[in-house]
């Protein structure tokens, strides 16, 4: 008699942990041969929620880092990557992709992830500015990170399009929940376990599986969240994010024509989306009668 293979089960990510979805529901990941790759995690409205609160929490002490330091944890998930490079390769095959290809996409996702290590410390003196104004004042505008971010990942670049869109989202000092590919998880939950030993801390990065049509109304109503993300191309789902989150005046940004594979979906421009610019005015004292600075 031939061995029934036991499936891995690939769950869900939430503030450091890896915990199975409260509701139980799961489904059965398949290829285009219809071959069983694993059990996966269907997440619920619940685990969105229980998720946004390990991003808000998460948020303070990962904005209130040192530039620098953000860069180093990025550069260390790239390390992370880059030891783990076979079993992404493998998991991309298992989902339809060549060799040729799986290796391509597993490289560029640990040069994006430098990309974006390189520009933690950098992008705010690109961006910011000294503003001339007509009073004795120094006037500075300054960008912020935007808070917690709800992105919905591309569903058919699984890899590639998960990371590019994560990276600038920690970079700029934001916390995210992410909705993975729901036809090819599993390099999602592994990548998980990329963040989960590397040095970021738990929550700044939750990720989720499921369906986006039964998540996306939660990821676009949430009343702490910032900023939603969505990535695909369904109209009627892009217009319901942008109705649901005009009820707290959350960012959207619509990534659906993004080609994720190419050297136009990394740009500092993308980690200034989810940026606010603040601007502080402040008085030019007098020092011996005279203004300092003229």
């Amino acid at each position: 008699m031939s061995r029934i293979e036991v499936l891995k089960t690939y769950k869900i990510y939430i503030a450091g942990q890896f915990p199975r979805t409260e509701s139980g529901r799961f489904y059965i990941a398949s290829n285009s041969k219809q071959q069983k790759l694993a059990n996966v995690c269907l997440s619920s409205r619940k685990d969105f929620r229980d998720a946004v609160v390990a991003a808000r929490s998460a948020f303070g002490g990962w904005s209130a880092r040192s530039a620098f330091n953000r860069g180093q944890i990025l550069y260390r998930i790239a390390e992370m990557l880059e030891g783990r490079k076979a079993q992404f390769i493998e998991e991309l095959m298992k989902q339809d992709a060549s060799k040729l290809a799986a290796e391509k996409e597993v490289n560029l996702c640990i040069d994006r992830l430098i990309y974006y290590s390189g520009w933690c410390d950098k992008f705010q003196q690109v961006y910011s500015a000294v503003n001339p104004v007509a009073s004795s004042h120094f006037n500075f505008s300054v960008p912020e990170p935007t808070g917690v971010v709800a992105a919905i990942a591309p569903q058919n670049d699984s890899l590639i399009g998960l990371v590019s869109l994560i990276a600038p989202i920690i970079a700029g000092g934001n916390s995210c929940v992410v909705l993975a590919s729901h036809t090819k998880p599993l390099c999602a939950v592994t990548f998980a376990e990329v963040l989960n030993s590397s040095d970021l801390p738990g929550g700044v990065v939750n990720i989720l599986t499921g369906k986006v049509s039964e998540l996306a109304p939660f990821f676009a109503d949430h009343m702490d969240v910032n900023a939603a993300v969505y990535c695909e191309t369904d109209r009627a789902i892009q217009q319901m994010i942008k109705e649901k989150a005009s009820l707290n005046v959350k960012r959207v940004h619509i990534y659906d024509q993004v080609k994720w594979l190419t050297d136009g979906a990394q740009s500092p421009y993308y980690i200034m989306d989810f940026q606010e610019i603040k601007t502080t005015w402040h008085p030019i004292e007098n020092i011996g009668g005279a203004k300092a600075g003229y």
